[in-house]
């Protein structure tokens, strides 16, 4: 299976197919947990040291938890 625009542009045809899909998801999905663990470092750093509750960094771990969660439940749910 090709992606549907990806695979319009003529250079791009020969490259894309399910191993490029599939490592563009699971590289997504390692930066994504890669971004959660350096947000949730840097909360834990300014809670810990500097005695200060960041609230927006708080924000981006919950919604990163609410979307991976409730994404993994539309999912299970409907396969």
């Amino acid at each position: 299976m090709t992606h549907p625009v990806l695979s319009r542009i003529p250079i791009l045809r020969m490259f894309v197919d399910e191993r490029f899909l599939e490592h563009r998801r699971r590289a997504s999905s390692i930066a994504g947990f890669a971004s959660l663990i350096v947000s949730g470092g840097l909360f834990e750093f300014r809670f810990f040291a500097d005695h200060i509750l960041s609230w927006d960094l708080l924000a981006v771990i919950l919604t990163f938890a609410i979307v991976k969660m409730g994404l993994f439940s539309w999912y299970r749910i409907n396969d």
